[in-house]
């Protein structure tokens, strides 16, 4: 696996979105990243739903709190992630 990475559609973004869009998506990669890393540490056969949420849940906790509350991750391709770590672990 490759390092996660965000992607944000520019046709949802509002026009400052978009002036930032480079900068969020690098914020949100990172943030995504470390999460990516702390929940391969711990992770203890959780399902793949619940290391989705719990990849959810970190990434936001390493976002500015304004950041994190304007995370609207597709949830699908966490859990693809979540598939990959779950897979790695067995």
């Amino acid at each position: 696996m490759g390092e996660p990475h965000v992607t944000l559609d520019p046709a949802s973004l509002n026009p400052v979105e978009e002036r930032l869009r480079e900068p969020l998506q690098e914020e949100l990669s990172s943030a995504l990243q470390v999460a990516t890393a702390r929940v391969e540490e711990r992770y203890a056969g959780e399902s793949v739903d619940e290391v989705c949420r719990m990849l959810e849940a970190e990434t936001r906790r390493g976002l500015h709190p304004d950041l994190a509350a304007g995370f609207h991750p597709d949830h699908a391709e966490l859990c693809r992630l979540a598939e990959i770590i779950v897979a790695r672990e067995r």
